[in-house]
């Protein structure tokens, strides 16, 4: 398929779907699965009164959509930003369901939001919010069928306001076991080891692994992160740890590029202490556009998504790319780097590493335990290794690229399971 058959800023989850189905016909995939993954279990929408600062009340809108839970309970972030809406959650919802099965997780997927501007809100105002929401989920989320965790504008304070929330709504044994409804917590309130830079973490394992089988040291390569949040940060903070050298990072506030490489936990410190990239003294100060042009071997998208168009996609110097965001590449865009020889791995591989650790975080708050930090990175390391060696095998196998080989292991999994559990009644 040529990029001329795509159509750039078509409907986020028409462009999850379209993955979903090219792979499902590479690998001839049962029809009646076929069906049924192409449409979310249960779409939940809510609006809630909350209480403003100002006295006033605000009619919120809050979303769940739980895609698939044939492997598991559903699982999956909740996002609060402005542009959230039905058809975005829904992709993500997708996208989930595929992740956790990649990973080999006994998970399905799901995702939330609220369609809010959370800079815009006290964080008291937050606190009421997270709260409102979660009590109008009510029933719908829990340890055993439904399991929240932080996304795009919330962190682990919102997962504590969330699990204290359905414990003070919940008696007897529910009450007790309500740090395991969602994970990404803090430390102090039942959150794992290694969580919060778990996606970095991950993207960096995927890294130093496609370096190997290029045939590179990581010493070799250089890299470009767009978007310096969570996951960019600490993609591009563990990547210098490891000897990589970071020379342009570009988000929402500017964007910054040092050939030499660029100290991370200064611009960290810089980007607090200003709310921007630019004017950063161990760099140079580049338009937000140029970043795309900057030189590099690797480059991580860690934003948003539709952020890699075919304009960018043709412009970029970059061996592979690796998503830390959801859907940060275009369809199209996905097109020209596969006519460029470009890799591109895949987002439901390349930021597990996020979904892994709340498993292993889910797993300690039923057993009563917690894990040395070092345990978790290596239970980490081991199996996103291994989605990446399963990826590839089946990219080899049905001669495709890494993101169609990437959702075949995944809908391998899932259609076993319907082959055997069959569909009730």
């Amino acid at each position: 398929m040529t990029s001329e058959h795509l159509i750039e800023g078509e409907s986020l989850y028409a462009a999850a779907r379209a993955q979903f189905l090219k792979a499902a016909q590479v690998m001839n995939l049962d029809p009646a699965v076929r069906t049924i993954l192409e449409h979310p279990k249960n779409e939940i929408c809510v609006n809630f009164p909350v209480l403003m600062d100002s006295g006033e009340f605000r009619i919120f809108r809050g979303y769940r959509i739980q895609h698939n839970n044939i492997l598991g309970p559903y699982k999956g972030g909740i996002r609060y930003a402005p542009q959230v809406d039905l058809d975005e959650v829904k992709a993500l919802a997708a996208w989930m369901t595929f992740k956790t099965a990649l990973a080999g997780l006994p998970y399905g997927g799901a995702k939330g939001g609220i369609t809010c501007k959370p800079g815009e809100l006290s964080q008291n105002e937050q606190m009421r919010l997270t709260r409102r929401f979660t009590h109008a989920l009510g029933s719908n989320i829990g340890p055993e069928s439904d399991i929240p965790a932080p996304d795009m504008g919330t962190n682990s304070q919102h997962m504590v306001w969330m699990f204290d929330t359905f414990a003070n709504s919940h008696g007897g044994s529910d009450r007790n076991r309500a740090k395991a409804l969602v994970t990404g917590k803090s430390l102090a309130c039942g959150g794992s080891e290694g969580r919060e830079k778990a996606t970095g973490q991950g993207v960096c394992y995927i890294i130093e692994r496609w370096a190997k089988m290029a045939g590179l040291k990581t010493s070799e390569l250089t890299l470009a992160v767009q978007g310096f949040g969570n996951v960019g940060y600490f993609t591009a903070l563990i990547a210098q740890q490891m000897g990589m050298k970071v020379v342009a990072v570009h988000d929402h506030t500017g964007a910054v590029a040092n050939v030499q490489g660029l100290d991370v936990a200064a611009l960290k410190l810089h980007q607090d202490t200003t709310r921007s990239l630019n004017g950063f003294a161990g760099g140079e100060t580049i338009a937000p556009e140029a970043f795309w042009d900057q030189k590099c071997v690797v480059l991580v998208p860690a934003a948003i998504e539709n952020q890699l168009t075919s304009a960018r996609a043709k412009r970029i110097t970059a061996k592979v790319v690796v998503e830390g965001a959801n859907g940060p590449t275009t369809r199209e865009a996905d097109v020209v780097l596969g006519e460029r020889g470009i890799t591109a791995i895949p987002d439901i591989l390349a930021n597990s590493g996020g979904v892994i650790v709340s498993f292993f975080e889910w797993v300690q708050n039923r057993n009563c335990e917690h894990w040395e930090l070092e345990a978790v990175d290596r239970k980490l390391h081991e199996l996103i290794i291994k989605a990446f060696e399963n990826t590839v095998e089946r990219a080899k196998r049905y001669k495709t690229d890494l993101r169609t080989g990437a959702y075949v292991v995944a809908l391998e999994r899932i259609a076993k399971a319907y082959a055997e559990r069959g569909i009730f009644p």
